[in-house]
C-alpha cells in the first residue's frame, strides 16, 4: 500500500501546485462545487416542501378526526352511553397528542425550509462572486499568455537580428533540421520514382 500512498501523495501535491500555478482553474472547480452544492440546496428544499405539504395534510385529517371524535363524544354524553363516552375521550386525547406531534413536526420543517433557502441564496451570492474572480484570473491569464508571447517572439527576433550569420553550418540546430526535412522529401521523390 505504500506505493499508492506514496503516488497519491505525490498527485495530490502536483494537482494543488498546477491549481497555484493556475488559479483560474482552481476557482472554475470551486464554480463546479458550488453549482453543485446549489442543486443538492435545490433538491434539499423542494422534499422539505413536499413533507411540509404531507404534513400539512396529516394534521388536517387529524383535526377532522378531533372533530368528529368529539361530536361523538357529546353525542353519547346526550344518549347517556357512558360506556362509549370514555372510549372515545380517549381516542380524542390521542388524537390530540399526534395532532399536537405532527405541528411540532411542521414547524421543523418550516425552520429547516427557512435554512435550506437561506443557504442557496449564500451558495448563489458565492457563485456570483467566484464567476466575476474567475472572469478576471481568466482575463489576467490571457493577458500573461499574451506578454509572455510577445515576449518570445521579441526575443526571438532579437536573438536572429544579434546573431551573426556562421559559416559553421554543421553546429547549426536549425541548418540541421532542414537537411535532414530536405533529405527526406528527396528520399520520397525517389521512392515514389522508382514505384512508377
Amino acid at each position: 500500500m505504500g506505493l499508492f500512498e506514496d503516488l497519491s501523495g505525490f498527485l495530490e501535491s502536483r494537482l494543488e501546485e498546477f491549481l497555484r500555478n493556475n488559479p483560474h482553474l482552481e476557482l472554475q472547480a470551486l464554480a463546479d462545487k458550488l453549482a453543485e452544492q446549489e442543486e443538492e440546496a435545490i433538491r434539499l428544499l423542494g422534499n422539505l416542501r413536499l413533507r411540509e405539504k404531507q404534513l400539512q395534510d396529516e394534521i388536517l385529517n387529524t383535526a377532522q378526526e378531533i372533530q368528529r371524535w368529539h361530536v361523538r363524544i357529546e353525542k353519547a354524553k346526550n344518549a347517556n352511553r357512558l360506556d362509549l363516552v370514555k372510549p372515545a375521550e380517549e381516542r380524542e386525547a390521542a388524537l390530540l397528542r399526534q395532532g399536537n406531534q405532527l405541528w411540532g413536526q411542521m414547524e421543523l420543517v418550516k425552520e429547516r425550509v427557512k435554512q435550506a433557502i437561506e443557504l442557496q441564496s449564500q451558495i448563489k451570492v458565492r457563485r456570483q462572486e467566484i464567476k466575476v474572480k474567475l472572469t478576471e484570473a481568466e482575463a489576467a491569464a490571457r493577458a500573461t499568455a499574451q506578454s509572455e508571447q510577445f515576449q518570445t517572439d521579441q526575443q526571438w527576433q532579437t536573438i536572429g537580428w544579434n546573431q551573426g550569420f556562421s559559416s559553421n553550418t554543421a553546429a547549426d540546430p536549425l541548418e540541421q533540421s532542414f537537411r535532414r526535412w530536405e533529405m527526406d522529401e528527396e528520399l520520397e521523390n525517389l521512392k515514389r520514382q522508382m514505384g512508377r
